[in-house]
């Protein structure tokens, strides 16, 4: 990426960037308003009763935006009858509809919402991962083609006052810009910024953006490079920002991931509305959202410093590797777990049955050397010295910690390993909420972990010495930084699904979780879900009522196996492909 782009006005200090005002029925997004909170309904869009319950379920528990699904014309026809009996009831929540395939379904939505979402990679394209070469003639020939569908929407929604969200997705980018760009989020932000430049050839401003992936990493690279793009192009470019990591999952796991990609975010000032994206009940998705806003960090610790890493593109630090507490760390080893004596000390008599949740190294006899950043003196005389160290940033600082150790590792030679902390602060408060905890945690270290910075983690900011290295691992897991489990990709509910989502994803967890590094992806249906296999090594995807098609990679390889046999077949699946192995006898819980 060229070097002049910049996607935050300072990495050490927090601002918010500056965005225009977005109106969204009676909410105002961008401008300075607080961030806005946003979900998705799961009921079916024809079954009106369902979907006003659901809506203002979301309302009551603090939803501000709520978005329903239009997959047809039929559908988005409905939505009168929805909007109708929210407001019958006193509740005046925008509500957005959410069009994938058909342009027709968003010129009718469009009639009864606030709001209407479309994605570029298929509002006016059909994907059928197809490579070809396009001349400069025919790539110019697609985007009038695109113009063509596009423009009278933006026309419409400008004559009703409506708003737009341009949301590209990471799994269901066109074979036009595939074949141009590539899977990359630099293909994301070239997606978006075709449909905004129509929309603003029409003088429509009232538009937001959204780079959504499952891959947290690939999430930030994307908004990242989005907005240092927006800048490039101008002053007035400057629209408000939809954040989402999609098909997070659920549990732990799901909040972890939205934390990283979605704190990470808010932490550097990115942001104006967002919804968390959790295959449970949508109600839960609300206060991780909440959470996820109070947790925002404010203030920081030093100007003037550039930072060393390209945040553009992940790329891990180089320390030298060393040897500590008879583990090897730095380099591009596994990123080592530690934790204090008082744990180790806790768990000691188990740590034979923790499975994949031991500790490695405990805190106190690592011989880390503790420094505060803003200390040159200090930095320097071990940037001096003969050979590698394990530096960290000293408790009590009162900084903010993701740019406390930005800081760190922009001042001290790569050659000297990082042990990140969650929190400057250790926590002496047993009883603690566990949730802000965790989001927290995954905010701080997933964010540094992305930046390419760390060689070990300390979870500090839970007491529970179990809980706290569970949650090591799974901010690890999560940021790819250390795979130990499976991984899965699973999409939230919505009014597309074609199957229970919740019960289809644990049944298929309850089958396949023993197998370490291999990743699955369980999708509701099919607008997500051939992109999204290709991070995946195997997929779950609704194909029709009661039907299942299985994935390899992005490519289908079974076709309408009746749901009572799918997770079976999955299992058949992945053992012909060399994957599979028996589950271990259980271990005990931590």
């Amino acid at each position: 990426m060229p070097s002049e782009l910049s996607y935050c006005e300072d990495l050490f200090n927090y601002s918010r960037r500056e965005s225009r005002v977005v109106t969204v029925g009676n909410v105002k997004m961008g401008g300075g308003h607080p961030v806005v909170v946003q979900s998705m309904i799961t009921s079916d869009t024809r079954d009106t009763g369902a979907c006003v319950a659901e809506v203002l379920q979301l309302f009551n528990a603090g939803c501000e935006i709520v978005r329903i699904t239009a997959q047809t014309r039929k559908y988005a026809e409905n939505l009168e009858n929805i909007r109708d009996g929210v407001r019958a009831a006193g509740c005046e929540v925008p509500l957005v509809a959410d069009i994938h395939f058909k342009p027709d379904a968003a010129f009718e939505a469009a009639k009864w919402v606030e709001k209407v979402r479309v994605n570029p990679g298929n509002y006016a394209d059909k994907k059928k991962f197809e490579i070809r070469e396009y001349t400069d003639d025919q790539y110019e020939g697609e985007l009038g083609r695109i113009r063509e569908e596009f423009a009278p929407l933006v026309t419409l929604c400008k004559d009703l006052n409506r708003a737009i969200r341009i949301g590209t997705n990471h799994g269901s980018l066109s074979d036009r810009i595939m074949n141009r760009y590539g899977d990359t989020p630099l293909g994301m932000v070239e997606s978006a910024l075709e449909f905004a430049r129509i929309a603003r050839e029409e003088d429509f401003h009232n538009f937001v953006f959204s780079m959504k992936a499952s891959n947290p990493k690939v999430m930030i690279e994307a908004y990242r490079l989005l907005v240092a793009r927006l800048a490039v192009e101008g002053a007035d470019w400057n629209y408000p920002l939809h954040l989402g990591v999609t098909e997070a999952g659920d549990g732990e796991d799901g909040r972890i991931k939205s934390a990283i990609g979605i704190g990470s975010l808010l932490a550097d000032g990115i942001g104006d509305t967002i919804r968390v994206s959790l295959t449970e009940d949508a109600v839960h998705e609300v206060p991780v959202a909440q959470a996820l806003v109070e947790a925002i960090p404010s203030g920081g610790c030093e100007t003037g410093v550039k930072g060393n890493w390209n945040p553009f593109e992940y790329d891990r630090r180089q320390s030298v590797t060393q040897e500590v507490g008879g583990f090897s760390l730095g380099g591009t080893g596994l990123m080592r777990v530690f934790t204090s004596r008082k744990k180790w000390d806790a768990v000691s008599h188990k740590i034979d049955q923790m499975g994949d949740f031991k500790p490695e190294i405990v805190l106190e006899d690592s011989g880390v050397l503790a420094l505060d950043p803003r200390d040159n003196e200090a930095i320097s005389e071990v940037n001096q010295a003969e050979g590698p160290r394990l530096l960290t940033v000293a408790d009590g600082l009162g900084m903010p910690t993701i740019a406390a150790f930005r800081l760190l590792a922009a001042k001290a030679d790569a050659r000297h390993a990082i042990l990140l902390k969650d929190t400057l602060e250790t926590s002496k408060d047993g009883g603690a909420d566990f949730l802000p905890i965790l989001l927290k945690a995954s905010m701080n270290l997933g964010s540094l972990i992305c930046d390419g910075i760390g060689d070990a983690i300390l979870v500090q900011g839970e007491e529970a010495p179990g809980q706290s290295l569970r949650l090591s691992y799974n901010i690890l897991q999560a940021a790819g930084a250390r795979i130990f489990k499976t991984d899965y990709v699973a999409c939230p509910s919505c009014g597309r699904t074609l199957f229970n989502l919740q019960e289809t994803t644990q049944k298929i967890r309850a089958a396949t979780g023993h197998l370490k590094g291999v990743r699955i992806a369980v999708m509701g249906c099919i607008v997500n879900g051939p992109g999204e296999m290709a991070d995946a090594d195997f997929g779950y995807v609704g194909g029709a009522p009661g039907k299942i098609n299985l994935y390899v990679g992005k490519q289908a390889v079974k076709f309408n196996i009746p749901e009572g046999e799918a997770v079976e077949r999955l299992q058949d699946l992945i053992r012909e492909h060399g994957r599979w192995f028996e589950a271990p006898e259980k271990v005990a819980e931590v």
